[in-house]
């Protein structure tokens, strides 16, 4: 039996038996993920003055990675529910690692499209059995990890990133170099994991794409998809196009200030997701609504005058908005999932971010270069999602939740007044 385990044979089904290190496990590998996915974001500048791109050349990479993700979200995003969550995890780890070297190779625009594709496709795979499996271990705490992991993740790369490349010799090549170690020692801890999710039939049929839910989730789904769409919608405008604007506001070329934009918005959002994981979802979107629409009015109020306190203020709290409406978002529908659905749901609300994450991205590069510039476009970009997030609060207002049924008396009160009359 050892030699078939060491063979590479699927462990038996079920809980782990230390189920913290498995949850702490998974929750890495998205954050890493996350990482890797705006480890590029402080790179944009050197890469541009290297191969003479614009920035609609940014946009159109980092559009490409999220239109990839969809792709592998609405191909593999239910695939762990029928062959298990290990071999998913698996194949995703070794496909990223394939987009590290690419990454570390890349020539040119071209080298770097094509490593954007290889990561989203990866990152696609990996988020729904990531965030499947963690709630397969322990449902409240694995909702907790799956509404946090990703802003931390986020915000890790960005910063990481910043730095190897303003402090650090080849930041092009070795900022990948490290992430592939990581990749290569989070495989090892999924061989060695216990598969949390039995296989069942219907693999090959789940590979057809099928954004269909189950009736239990639908109204909560409803309600989160405008508040999932308009977070990341700004999480994709910091994520391309931040860089940019933080160099006029700060008259500085500093690639760390272009990062930190990032990593503060997506670093807030992380300790907000944890700080506020004991409130009620519908409370906490509430609360990332008010923020997100606060913080928006304030940084491009300081972008406007140049302010840099003000610009990194209002940033911090559209990150409270960030991380109030993804958690409260995820939170909201994740109670109502069975447990034969859980990466099938997951996959639906990554697509949802994703959508959230790239078109208005790519949308606003042409803009920027086509129509009007980056201060103009930051302003229509930040009221499209101010419009996005009063249609969420639309929707928390008319979808209210059902009041329980008020308490049935006791059958002898019942009796006894019965009796009198």
């Amino acid at each position: 039996m050892k030699a078939r385990h060491l063979a590479g044979a699927p462990q038996a089904t079920g809980r782990p038996r230390r189920p913290g290190l498995t949850l702490l496990l998974l929750a890495s590998t998205i954050v890493s993920f996350l990482a890797a996915s705006s480890a590029p974001t402080p790179l944009y500048a050197l890469y541009a003055a290297r191969w003479g791109f614009s920035p609609l050349a940014t946009t159109i990479v980092f559009g490409a990675y999220a239109l990839a993700v969809l792709a592998s979200l609405l191909t593999f995003g239910k695939l762990s529910d029928h062959v298990g969550r290990r071999p998913v995890l698996l194949t995703a780890l070794v496909v990223e690692a394939v987009a590290m070297v690419q990454f570390a190779a890349a020539g040119g625009l071209g080298t770097l499209l094509g490593a954007r594709i290889v990561q989203g496709v990866a990152t696609g795979a990996l988020l729904a059995a990531a965030g499947a499996a963690m709630l397969d271990v322990d449902r409240r705490r694995g909702a907790l990890a799956n509404s946090s992991a990703p802003g931390a993740g986020t915000a890790a790369g960005a910063l990481i990133s910043a730095l190897a490349v303003q402090y650090l010799p080849e930041p092009t090549h070795l900022i990948y170099l490290i992430l592939l170690g990581v990749f290569a020692a989070q495989a090892v801890g999924v061989w060695g994991m216990a598969e949390t999710a039995p296989p069942r039939p219907g693999a090959l049929r789940s590979l057809v794409p099928d954004l269909r839910l189950p009736r239990a989730v639908r109204s909560e789904v409803a309600i989160a998809a405008p508040v999932l769409f308009a977070v990341w919608a700004l999480a994709g405008f910091y994520g391309s196009l931040g860089p940019a604007l933080a160099s006029i506001v700060l008259h500085s070329s500093s690639v760390v200030y272009g990062g930190l934009s990032l990593f503060i918005l997506a670093g807030v959002a992380s300790a907000s997701a944890l700080a506020l994981n004991r409130a009620t979802a519908r409370s906490v979107l509430y609360l990332g609504i008010a923020a997100l629409t606060t913080g928006i009015a304030i940084t491009l109020a300081a972008a406007s005058t140049h302010s840099v306190a003000g610009f990194f203020a209002g940033t911090a709290i559209a990150g409270v908005g960030f991380g109030s409406g993804f958690q409260g978002s995820i939170r909201l529908v994740v109670p109502a999932v069975g447990e034969q659905d859980r990466a099938g749901v997951l996959s639906v609300l990554y697509v949802v971010v994703y959508l959230g994450l790239g078109v208005p991205a790519v949308i606003g590069g042409v803009l920027v270069t086509e129509v009007n510039g980056l201060l103009a476009t930051a302003r229509e970009y930040g009221t499209a999602v101010v419009v996005l997030a009063a249609l969420a609060l639309a929707g928390l207002l008319v979808h209210r939740p059902p009041r329980p049924p008020p308490a049935r008396q006791p059958a002898a009160y019942s009796t006894g007044r019965r009796r009198r009359s």
